[in-house]
This record gives structure tokens, C-alpha cells and sequence, in this order.
């Protein structure tokens, strides 16, 4: 696992590098699939000492992210914390996997002696559209001139699709896909 470390509002020492990759470094152990991670260790100016350290981690794996954060008033109790928080979420993450996997087995058994009962969902309508290059406000309007949630469109700044959607609390969203 890459491990990528940086320092907001304070400087990150060789000693606090070290445990950082001796702690967060030794998650690849339990999903061993996790191909980058982002640590942030940041100093906030809070009211309260016991929330200034705060420590951020985001893990990439295979189409999932992971993240955690936690704050203390010393940082490497901080790191622990953190590091705790994203073992939980490994345990959950790859327990669910395996109740998916059985579920889809189970499922297939199943289907198997009511293929004739049951058929699979399927895509039931196609539609095509051409798509015309337009800036975010203009995609908005367009969106909200078709009365729909949601609306795909060619972004030629960034040069690539995105989608503009309508949040629940009346604000828009912005998907700008990457290629992996």
C-alpha cells in the first residue's frame, strides 16, 4: 500500500511519519486490496484541547473507499483511534462482501429450480440522446426546464461527462467521473 502523509496547519516530523506507517502502513494486512492511502494530520484552532489533533484517513480499494477521522488532544492517540475506527470498517466492509456472495449463491441455487417462475431483471427501455457542450449553470437550467432530478451533459472545461443532480435539501450535486 502507498501511504501518502501531509501536515495541515503543522509541520509532520520523520519520528511522526514513522508511526504512521508502522500504524495505518499494517491495515494491507487486513484487505490486502487497499492500493493508496491518504493520511491528513491537522491542527485545528478549537475551543476545547481535547479536539485540536485531528487525523484523517481515506484508504482506495478496488472501487471502495474507505475513510475514518478522529481528533484528540495528542496526536498519536489520535492515529490509534483512527486506526481502530478502520479495522471496524474493514471487518464490516469484508463481512458484508461475504453475506453478498452467499446471498447471490443462495440466490442461484434458488433461481436454478424456479428458472421457469422467475426471470432476472433486465434493461426494458433504451434511450438515446445527443449531448450538446454546456457549462454547469446552463445544464441547471436545462434541468430544471425538463422538471427531471438529474441531468447529463458534456463539460467542456474539465472536457468530459458530468451529471448535475438536485439535493434533498435544494441544492445541486456535481459528478465528474474518473477513469480508474
Amino acid at each position: 500500500m502507498q501511504l501518502i502523509i501531509k501536515g495541515k496547519n503543522m509541520q509532520v516530523s520523520e519520528s511522526l511519519k514513522k508511526y504512521v506507517d508502522k500504524k495505518i502502513g499494517t491495515l494491507d494486512r487486513y484487505l490486502p486490496t487497499i492500493a493508496e492511502g491518504r493520511v491528513e494530520l491537522s491542527l485545528q484552532q478549537a475551543k476545547s484541547t481535547q479536539d485540536r489533533q485531528v487525523v484523517q484517513v481515506t484508504l482506495r480499494s478496488n472501487n471502495t473507499i474507505l475513510r475514518a477521522e478522529e481528533s484528540s488532544a495528542d496526536i498519536f492517540a489520535a492515529i490509534d483511534a483512527v486506526r481502530d475506527k478502520l479495522q471496524r470498517q474493514i471487518k464490516r466492509y469484508k463481512e458484508k462482501r461475504i453475506r453478498i456472495r452467499e446471498r447471490a449463491q443462495a440466490a442461484a441455487a434458488k433461481s436454478t429450480t424456479l428458472v421457469a417462475e422467475a426471470t432476472p431483471p433486465h434493461i426494458v427501455r433504451l434511450k438515446r440522446f445527443t449531448v450538446a457542450p454546456m457549462n454547469q449553470d446552463e445544464a441547471i437550467e436545462q434541468m430544471e426546464l425538463l422538471g427531471h432530478d438529474f441531468f447529463i451533459f458534456f463539460n467542456p472545461s474539465t472536457e468530459s461527462m458530468n451529471v448535475i443532480y438536485r439535493r434533498k435539501d435544494g441544492n445541486y450535486g456535481l459528478l465528474q467521473p474518473e477513469l480508474a
